[in-house]
C-alpha cells in the first residue's frame, strides 16, 4: 500500500480500539545482567560474546521494590524485571515471587523476562501477581535459527503456551534490523496475530548493534520500512499495545511521531532497557508535549 494510506488504515484501527492521545508507560529492570547461557547474536548478556559485560548476581527483593517506587513516583504503571538465563533455577523462584508481591502491593502492573519457564513456574509467578510475561520469538520462524543456535523456535512457543495456561498476559514481539528479509518481518507478526490468542503487549525493538557481537556491524533498518511494520502490527493485532522498544535513541522525534500515528501506544522510559541506552524522560515528556500526547493512567491500562 502507499503510505499514506496504510498510515491512514493503521490509525483509524488504531481510534477505535485505543484513546488517540495516550501512551503507556514501562519501566525496565535488569534484575540479574549477563552470564547467559544463550548464543542470541543480538545480545550483549550472552557469555557466549565478548561484549566486555560483567555477570551479576540476582539483585536484592529490597532493592527490586524501591527502584519500583521510583518508577511509579515518575509515571510508569507497569514494572518489567529481566533476568538473563536460559530460564530460572528452583533456587531462584522464592526471590522472584517476592519481588512480584512487593511491586504488585505499590499498585503497579507486573511483568518479567526470565528465558524459559515450565508451566509450574508460571503458575507460581501467576500465584504471587505476575500480569505480564515478556518472551519474545525475536523473528520469524525461518530465520530464526541465523540468530540463536541454544534453543530452537518452538522452544520459544513451548514457553508462550505455558504463559497462557497460567493466566498471565503474554507480552512478545521480536527485534528488526537483524539482517532478515521483508517477509521475515510480516511472518513474524502474522505469526504473532494467528497465536490461539494474540499478544496483550507487543514490542517492536529495532536491533542496537553492540560491538563484540554477531550483529555488532548490521546495517540499520529504513526508518520508513520500520514505520511501516508498526503500522501492520496495529492492523494485524487491533487490541494488543505496540510497544516501540529497544533503539528509540536512534529514531528522530520525527520517526517516533510517525510510529505514534501509525498505531504504537505503549513505550519504555527510563535511561536504560537492560542493557541499552534508552532516551532521557525529560526528552520523552517534551516529545509527548509536542504531540499533544499524555501518559495512560494506571486505571486505563
Amino acid at each position: 500500500m502507499p503510505f499514506n494510506d496504510l498510515l491512514f488504515l493503521a490509525q483509524t484501527i488504531h481510534r477505535q480500539n485505543f484513546h488517540q492521545n495516550q501512551v503507556q508507560l514501562s519501566r525496565l529492570l535488569s534484575i540479574k545482567t549477563g552470564g547467559c547461557p544463550e548464543d542470541c547474536g543480538y545480545c550483549s548478556q550472552s557469555a557466549h560474546h565478548e561484549s566486555g559485560l560483567k555477570a551479576s548476581k540476582l539483585m536484592d527483593v529490597e532493592r527490586v521494590v524501591s527502584e519500583a517506587r521510583k518508577a511509579r513516583d515518575a509515571g510508569a504503571t507497569r514494572y518489567c524485571m529481566g533476568a538473563a538465563w536460559r530460564g530460572p533455577k528452583a533456587r531462584d523462584m522464592d526471590a522472584l515471587v517476592a519481588m512480584v508481591e512487593g511491586v504488585k502491593a505499590l499498585g503497579m502492573e507486573t511483568c518479567m523476562t526470565l528465558g524459559m519457564l515450565d508451566l509450574d513456574q508460571a503458575c507460581r509467578l501467576k500465584a504471587a501477581g505476575l500480569d505480564y510475561y515478556n518472551h519474545n520469538i525475536d523473528t520469524s520462524e525461518r530465520y530464526y535459527s541465523e540468530v540463536v543456535s541454544t534453543r530452537t523456535f518452538a522452544d520459544r512457543r513451548e514457553t508462550l503456551s505455558h504463559v497462557r495456561e497460567a493466566g498471565i498476559k503474554v507480552c512478545c514481539g521480536g527485534i528488526v534490523g537483524m539482517g532478515e528479509e521483508k517477509a521475515d518481518r510480516i511472518d513474524m507478526l502474522v505469526t504473532l496475530a494467528n497465536l490461539p490468542e494474540p499478544p496483550e503487549s507487543v514490542p517492536i525493538n529495532m536491533l542496537i548493534p553492540i560491538p563484540g557481537t554477531p550483529l555488532g556491524k548490521a546495517e540499520p533498518i529504513d526508518p520508513i520500512a520500520f514505520v511501516r511494520l508498526v503500522a501492520l502490527a496495529r492492523i494485524l493485532m487491533p487490541k494488543s499495545d505496540v510497544r516501540l522498544s529497544a533503539g528509540r535513541t536512534a529514531m528522530s522525534d520525527e520517526m517516533q511521531a510517525l510510529c505514534f500515528f501509525a498505531g504504537a501506544n505503549a513505550i519504555f522510559v527510563g535511561d536504560t532497557l537492560l542493557t541499552a541506552q534508552n532516551p532521557e524522560e525529560d526528552k520523552d515528556s517534551a516529545l509527548f508535549s509536542r504531540l499533544g500526547i499524555k501518559p495512560m493512567e494506571l486505571s486505563e491500562g
